[in-house]
C-alpha cells in the first residue's frame, strides 16, 4: 500500500536530487519538476506528516473557511492562521478579503453551488464520473489576490471505497504541499462521513513542484531525518455534511472545527522554512 510519509519524502529527494534551475515570480529561485503524482492509501492512516511537525488547526481552518464559501481574511485571524497574510497586503486590496478564491468558485461558481451539487450526486449516482470541482474562473483570476494553486478536484467512487484525486498548477513542496494533503484527505474523511463509503485513495496530480532555494537546507534535513512514528488517525463527530432549506432554497450545513479530532499525532520536532510570496 502507498504511504504518504514515502511517496513525500520521494519527492523532495528527487527534487534535491534532479531538481531544474528554475526562476520564478517571487524571484527566489527554486528546484523544479514537472508532472508528478503523489498516492496515499487511507487504511494507513491520515496523510499528516510526522517527519516534522504540521500544525493540523492551519488544514482544518483553511478547509472549513473554503468549504463556507468564505473569501475574508477575517475568519482565519480569528482562528489563527496567518500564512494569507502577505498575499493580500500585497494585493492591495482593502475590502478584508482574498478576491473570489477558492470558497468563491466551489459555492458559487456563477450562480452554481459546486459542493452542494457534488455532495447530492455522491448520493443519487455514486458510480458517477463527473463527481468534479473546479476552482478555475480565468475571467475572475484578475480579481484574486493569487490565482488557485489547488484548481480542481474529482471524486471517485467503487466497491463502496471513496478515492478523492486533486490537481494542483504550482506546489511549494516544502512549506504548502504538506498542508494541502492534509486538507483534501480531511475532505475525503468528511464526505465520507455518516455515508456507506470508506476512504480510499488520496491522490495528488502535481504541475509545477518546487523546493525554494532557501528552502534547500530545510528539506535535506527532513529527508536524513529517522522518522519511527506511525500515522495518527482522525475521529469526526456530528452529522457531518447534511442538507436543509428543501427543493426552494437548498443549502448544505458544512461541519464545525469542534467535530473534527486528530489522534495518536506524534511527530518530529518543526523545521523552520520562510514563506516566500514576492512583491
Amino acid at each position: 500500500m502507498t504511504n504518504i510519509k514515502n511517496e513525500y519524502r520521494a519527492l523532495v529527494a528527487n527534487l534535491l536530487q534532479s531538481g531544474q534551475d528554475k526562476d520564478d515570480r517571487t524571484e527566489t529561485g527554486t528546484k523544479s519538476l514537472f508532472g508528478r503524482q503523489i498516492v496515499h492509501n487511507m487504511e494507513l492512516g491520515f496523510p499528516l506528516l510526522t517527519g516534522k511537525k504540521m500544525y493540523f488547526n492551519h488544514a482544518v481552518v483553511e478547509l472549513l473557511w473554503i468549504l463556507q464559501g468564505r473569501t475574508d481574511i477575517g475568519y482565519l485571524h480569528e482562528n489563527n492562521v496567518h500564512y494569507w497574510d502577505d498575499d493580500y497586503k500585497r494585493s492591495g486590496r482593502k475590502d478584508g478579503t482574498l478576491g473570489p478564491v477558492y470558497g468563491a468558485q466551489w459555492r458559487d461558481f456563477n450562480g452554481y453551488d459546486q459542493l452542494m451539487e457534488l455532495i447530492y450526486n455522491i448520493s443519487v449516482n455514486p458510480s458517477s464520473r463527473r463527481h468534479i470541482i473546479s476552482a478555475w474562473a480565468p475571467h475572475k483570476l484578475k480579481n484574486m489576490v493569487l490565482p488557485p494553486c489547488h484548481y480542481a478536484m474529482q471524486v471517485n467512487i467503487n466497491n463502496n471505497k471513496m478515492d478523492l484525486l486533486w490537481v494542483q498548477r504550482s506546489a511549494d513542496v516544502f512549506l504548502g504541499l504538506p498542508y494541502d494533503i492534509a486538507m483534501y484527505g480531511l475532505l475525503l474523511e468528511l464526505l465520507c462521513h455518516n455515508t456507506e463509503y470508506k476512504p480510499g485513495k488520496l491522490i495528488a496530480q502535481l504541475g509545477d513542484c518546487h523546493l525554494y532555494n532557501n528552502h534547500l537546507k530545510a528539506a535535506n534535513e527532513f529527508i536524513y531525518r529517522e522518522d519511527t512514528s506511525e500515522l495518527p488517525t482522525i475521529k469526526i463527530s456530528g452529522d457531518g455534511f447534511k442538507f436543509r432549506g428543501g427543493r426552494e432554497n437548498p443549502d448544505v450545513i458544512i461541519p464545525k472545527k469542534k467535530h473534527i479530532q486528530l489522534i495518536n499525532y506524534k511527530p518530529l520536532p518543526p523545521i523552520k522554512a520562510k514563506l516566500n510570496v514576492g512583491k
